[in-house]
């Protein structure tokens, strides 16, 4: 089996209402796939630049054969397509693909419908994507995971890609428990979708009226299109953009998984994810949580994190943590409530707290030794090997290429130089000292992020309860020992397992399951 592993460590991620499912075995463990995808057409790649260049979704019939870390799999009549915008720009064939294995015959790899393989444009260390979603997930924030596939195209090796898992129903029953609701994509009309031309309209969160056919081009649905009601996300930006501000306040968190959705736009903010919703206006998913009556936000592509997008003018190492961006309601709403603004700083200071090289670093350190022969080996990449070592570490220039292409000399952020120097600049605009558990929560609820946790478990209380109300109990209800300190419990002598936050000293007795790693 032509397979490289290496276990994760502080970045493995168990979301608290996730459920257990085959494709953990593809992305819990970090590793490279060989994948292996036959067309019966000998013009196969004319044929997928065509379909693409049509922009109708028309796809082209293979057969594919995966090999990871369970074994080799072979599934036939499965479905191929190109996409992406700037992304189809990589020189050469080296395209992003989506594999549908349930297109033309019902079949699942691991479960999922779905696999999306990216080429890693404008990223010369391949990590970009990977780092920022295992983050965001460790944070408990909804992200598709990521992992590496060596892919060969009848034959050939076409290439070094990311893996990326799909966002669709399969994901919503992993990740939320429900499939019911609507999903809406941000539209990428930048340019034009597969073929180029078109619209420019953003998914800006912008109030465009009652007509959802205003909205078309900016949205799409990804669930119950039969039904086709957009109700929901028009009543959804109406009180966004129209509402008064103490409506706003009383009303619009009720609307959210409250917290997820201010860590979501922080991260972005963070990590310079400028190619999202609070610069570019795109690259996240709303879902519709039918069970609660909650809309989720879930990113989506984020091979421009760590300051590679340019963003009009904008410096990702020195972003304001409060930078809004013009146009984007939802931003500017947040910062012009005080109480949004006090809870998004919040939330802001307390994923930030694993955002340090310390911490970082050795991830980082740990996925290029895995990929670094792959890297080298990939005969259509678009940076060298030398500039794939240098950037994990510290800037490099580039000829046309980096932060967004176009011509003339770019500058590509290194990961590590970005860490070191986005901390320094929000040393400087940024107090966190303030920050605690005796924050009220808007939504009420007790949280613990990350799961499973290695040696700090934070935690935040409902309003109302104090640090000293907490214990930890195990699997057989004993309460254990550990250290609290302001928003943080150190676990780092618990024995792996699943443990349990119980908070009992408020107006609701809460609990929260964890797992330490």
């Amino acid at each position: 089996m032509r397979i490289q592993t290496t276990f994760l460590t502080a970045f493995a991620s168990l979301s608290l209402h996730a459920q257990t499912a085959p494709s953990d075995s593809l992305f819990d463990v970090d590793q490279v796939a060989e994948v292996h995808i036959t067309f019966s057409d000998p013009n196969f790649w004319n044929t997928l630049v065509t379909y693409y260049n049509n922009d109708q979704g028309e796809e082209l019939t293979g057969s594919v054969t995966i090999t990871d870390q369970t074994g080799t799999w072979t599934l036939d009549s499965i479905s191929v397509a190109l996409k992406g915008n700037s992304s189809y720009s990589h020189p050469g064939n080296k395209k992003s693909f989506k594999v549908d294995f349930n297109d033309f015959i019902d079949q699942k790899f691991h479960g999922m419908r779905k696999l999306h393989f990216n080429n890693c444009w404008n990223d010369p260390t391949f990590m970009r994507e990977k780092i920022f979603f295992d983050y965001c997930q460790e944070q408990g924030i909804r992200a598709p995971r990521v992992q590496y596939a060596n892919i060969y195209m009848n034959g050939t090796l076409w290439g070094f890609y990311n893996m990326v898992e799909a966002v669709d129903k399969e994901f919503l029953d992993r990740h939320i428990d429900d499939v019911d609701g609507n999903l809406f994509k941000a539209a990428d009309n930048f340019g034009g979708g597969g073929g180029g031309g078109g619209s420019t309209a953003e998914a800006d969160l912008k109030w465009y009226g009652t007509d959802q056919a205003d909205y078309y081009e900016r949205y799409e649905l990804k669930t119950n299109e039969t039904a086709n009601d957009w109700t929901d996300l028009l009543d959804l930006l109406d009180m966004l953009n129209n509402a008064p501000d103490a409506y706003l306040e009383a009303n619009f968190p009720a609307r959210w998984n409250w917290h997820d959705l201010l860590r979501s736009l922080a991260l972005d903010n963070m990590f310079g994810n400028l190619d999202a919703y609070i610069q570019s206006a795109r690259n996240y998913y709303l879902y519709h949580d039918m069970t609660n009556d909650e809309w989720q936000w879930i990113h989506w592509d984020a091979n421009m994190a760590f300051g590679s997008y340019p963003a009009q003018g904008q410096n990702a190492l020195t972003l304001s943590p409060t930078y809004v961006a013009s146009n984007r309601p939802l931003m500017t709403r947040l910062m012009a409530v005080p109480s949004f603004r006090t809870a998004y700083l919040n939330d802001y200071c307390l994923a930030k707290q694993n955002f340090t090289n310390a911490y970082l670093d050795p991830r980082i350190d740990s996925i290029a030794t895995l990929i670094q022969p792959h890297v080298a080996a990939d005969p259509n990449k678009q940076f060298t090997l030398d500039q794939f070592t240098a950037n994990i570490t510290s800037d490099i220039t580039v000829q046309g290429g980096g932060g967004g292409g176009g011509g003339g000399q770019q500058t590509v952020r290194g990961l590590k130089s970005f860490i070191t120097a986005r901390n320094s600049s929000l040393a400087g605009t940024l107090d966190c000292s303030t920050v605690g558990m005796h924050v009220a929560l808007a939504d009420g609820d007790l949280r613990v992020f990350p799961s499973p946790a290695t040696d700090i478990l934070n935690v935040r209380l409902p309003q109302g309860m104090v640090p000293g109300s907490l214990r930890i109990v195990d699997a057989m209800g004993r309460s254990v020992p550990v250290r609290i300190s302001g928003s943080a419990v150190d676990v780092s002598a618990l024995a792996p397992g699943m443990y349990m936050v119980v908070a009992t000293d408020g107006p609701v007795p809460d609990s929260v399951r964890f797992e330490k790693n």
